[in-house]
């Protein structure tokens, strides 16, 4: 189980450090409105929420290294599982990035964080099947 939240560790961290260099207003592009004011992208609003994710995952898998009781440790599973879905998500259906492939957030971003989503889901998942097939030491 620390093996796994190690990884959860990491891709807590990649999730949370990904999103801040390779949104497209990390690279200067920004929608361009006739009046001449420029606002962010889409993109931009997935990164922060994504931010949001990986200090979620950050802290599943911190407290998750430690955790003797087998209950803490399913909950901590499911809420892997479940992140690991939210990562997936934002980029792809929730909010998106933009139209264009050959945006940095398309080429970049939307693929480490959906490849980030599914190593968090899998492993969620695997420790979710794990620790509800193992007995309580006290049971």
């Amino acid at each position: 189980m620390k093996i796994i939240a190690v990884v959860l560790i990491i891709a807590g961290l990649v999730t949370i450090f990904v999103p801040s260099f390779y949104t497209c207003q990390a690279h200067g592009k920004a929608i361009q409105l006739p009046g001449g004011k420029s606002i962010p992208m889409k993109c931009l609003w997935t990164a922060r929420a994504e931010i949001g994710m990986g200090v979620l995952l950050l802290a599943v898998g911190i407290f998750l290294f430690p955790s003797p009781k087998l209950e803490s440790r399913r909950f901590l599973s499911v809420l892997a599982l479940i992140l690991g879905i939210f990562i997936i998500l934002y980029p792809t259906m929730l909010i998106g990035v933009c139209m264009n492939p050959d945006m940095p957030c398309v080429v970049l971003m939307k693929p480490i964080l959906m490849l980030t989503g599914i190593v968090t889901g899998a492993l969620g998942l695997v420790a979710t099947v794990w620790n509800f097939i193992r007995k309580s030491k006290t049971e």
